[in-house]
């Protein structure tokens, strides 16, 4: 863009020398008068002064009028008779040195803007080199944007990967093939052409291919799926050629496409056929993957949190051979990933990150690193020297929550946010099958949240695990704090508090009914997850079930419901006396830890021991 703006500023300015260069010349150049006239005003006497150049035939004529002529004169007009005709009509007569010639600034003018032209062109020229889509766009659309490095000093290696083992070993066959590829031909073992990476974000999927990267010691070709993607037909899939040609010609090497999502969704899902850009370029994937030309020594590494709209061609054996999950790390998975992360923090003698590892299942490797960091940015603000248990917590909560306001005045809403946040903790302290509690607070949080009450998911806990009875305390639970409010305030004075609780409750009695086969419309699946809907497929919800059914799954649903409401308000009901002094000690200290909440509800009431067990470290 600067480029294009110094071709306009120098035509500009050429165009300007130009014309006023002429214009100058226009206005220095007197008018001209023929010989013959200069005579006839000599003899009428209206000729004043005549300048004579030494070395030219040209005079300059003053009249009498003060007008200013230039005269040819002839080539012996300087001889007796003009001289002589000039002094008898008194005429001045006065000789001046030649002008100084200006040929060259004129030849400068002509030879000078020429090459500025062209000197313009070249900047402009050498600034679309360097830009980061290559020389200019026309005559690169083709070729890949992939980053090469004859030799991948990343800086990781497999020690700087921790809580996936599983991963790293299978991942190791990949390096040792690279590094002693005889030893498996040797065996007739071909090893993978492909190996895809799958997992949640934030689990270590790029950082396992940066790794694998720096120990094998290999050229390495690293871009995203959506560099392949361009609007013009033809483009991805020669960038695909281009990227596969360069690689052949440094095997063995590696080549890291990552979020391979973007090009590699399911063909055919389009409304307007199968010939656009993207699934042009995935049918140029495959085939350079695995075609009718032999594709030795490349090993391409994806990465993708969507396994589920990958096209079935990309996952067949011979392309992507070896898909590895790289899932949520276990308790020694996160304590092995803080220890990683926690070697340039300066942390204080009382912090154990053994603790942190067990408030944190369901951490990815990234949510932890981010815990570790918003915890030393506190500290730093806060200007202390070491990370303490303090910023721990509060920066756990502001990753899971959100950013801590200003506590509330002593007012009535105060008290009634923390009567709602009691009968939920209340309700998932006394319930055996609840989430252990690790915190409630009516500090309000960014997003409009008055307080909260943290759960604290065991380690054995899994969605996929979950029991019928651990669903019916989950819905009951979220149903505490509107009865709480009713209990307290009477049915008039419920608040909107609780929109949060009912939605997700209709959800969870939803899929009981529907997905879970947990009611008594027996063991039949009457709808699908929900998955993203690709376009052209899936449009409309598909209803698989009448109208009658319908209308029972809707009774069903309210049925558990009703039953898990009746539940929470018999045992709040029951606990009144120890619902006004939870919340007056809750008023007072503002949050309290699951531990010393427990050790409050213990003096009223038994707790069960499940509870207990899974409290102690």
């Amino acid at each position: 863009m600067k480029g294009l703006r110094c071709l306009v500023l120098a035509t500009i300015l050429s165009q300007g020398l130009v014309c006023g260069t002429a214009r100058a010349q226009m206005r220095e150049t007197p008018a001209h008068l023929s010989y013959s006239d200069f005579l006839q005003k000599v003899e009428n006497k209206e000729v004043k002064q005549i300048d004579i150049e030494r070395t030219s035939t040209t005079a300059t004529v003053t009249l009498t009028n003060g007008k200013q002529v230039t005269v040819n004169l002839p080539p012996r007009a300087y001889s007796g008779s003009l001289i002589k005709t000039l002094r008898q009509q008194n005429v001045d007569i006065g000789v001046v040195p030649p002008k100084p010639d200006h040929s060259g600034g004129r030849l400068l003018v002509s030879v000078g803007l020429p090459i500025l032209f062209l000197f313009t062109v070249l900047l402009l020229l050498r600034r679309l080199a360097n830009a980061p889509g290559g020389p200019i766009q026309t005559l690169n659309f083709g070729r890949s944007r992939a980053r090469f490095l004859p030799e991948a000093k990343t800086g990781v290696v497999f020690d700087d990967v921790a809580g996936i083992d599983t991963a790293k070993e299978e991942l190791q066959e990949v390096v040792s093939f690279l590094k002693e590829r005889e030893r498996f031909e040797k065996v007739g073992a071909r090893i993978p052409k492909g190996v895809l990476l799958i997992g949640p974000p934030g689990t270590g999927k790029t950082l396992l291919a940066r790794a694998i990267a720096g120990e094998a010691g290999v050229p390495f070709f690293s871009l995203s799926g959506s560099e392949f993607v361009e609007m013009f037909v033809g483009v991805g899939a020669s960038r695909v050629r281009d990227l596969f040609a360069r690689a052949k010609e440094n095997a063995p090497c590696l080549v890291f496409i990552d979020e391979i999502d973007a090009v590699g969704r399911q063909r055919g899902a389009g409304l307007g056929g199968g010939n656009d850009e993207r699934e042009q370029t995935l049918n140029q994937l495959l085939s350079e993957m695995d075609g009718f030309e032999a594709n030795t020594g490349v090993i391409v590494l994806a990465a993708t949190n969507r396994p589920d709209v990958l096209d079935a061609a990309l996952l067949r054996p011979g392309r992507f051979d070896r898909q590895i999950v790289v899932d949520y790390p276990d308790y020694k998975g996160r304590l092995a990933i803080l220890k990683v992360h926690a070697r340039n923090k300066r942390l204080a003698d009382e912090v154990s990150l053994e603790a942190i590892a067990r408030r944190t299942p369901g951490f990815a490797g990234a949510d932890l690193a981010n815990l570790l960091n918003e915890a030393a940015i506190l500290a730093a603000r806060r200007r202390q020297e070491a990370i303490t248990n303090r910023e721990i917590d509060d920066a756990l909560d502001r990753v899971t929550i959100g950013l801590a306001m200003k506590p509330l005045l002593d007012s009535v809403k105060k008290r009634l946010i923390a009567y709602h946040e009691v009968g939920h903790g209340l309700l998932q302290t006394l319930l055996e099958n609840a989430f252990l509690m690790d915190k409630i607070t009516i500090i309000p949080r960014s997003g409009g949240i008055g307080g909260f009450v943290k759960p604290l998911p065991t380690e054995d806990y899994s969605p996929g695990f979950m029991t019928y009875a651990s669903l019916l305390d989950e819905i009951t639970v979220l149903l505490g704090g509107r009865v709480a409010e009713e209990l307290i305030f009477g049915a008039a004075e419920v608040t909107v508090g609780a929109a949060g609780d009912i939605e997700q409750i209709t959800q969870r009695a939803r899929q009981m009914v529907t997905l879970f086969g947990m009611s008594e419309l027996g063991l039949t699946a009457l709808e699908r997850p929900h998955s993203e809907v690709f376009l052209g497929r899936d449009l409309m919800p598909v209803t698989e079930y009448s109208e009658a059914v319908a209308s029972q799954i809707d009774q069903q649903i309210r049925r558990i419901i009703r039953h898990c409401y009746d539940r929470a308000h018999r045992i709040l009901s029951a606990h009144i006396p120890l619902l006004h002094y939870l919340v007056d000690v809750l008023i007072e200290r503002e949050t309290i830890e699951g531990e010393e909440f427990r050790r409050l509800v213990a003096q009223f009431t038994t707790i069960p021991q499940k509870k207990l067990e899974y409290a102690r470290p």
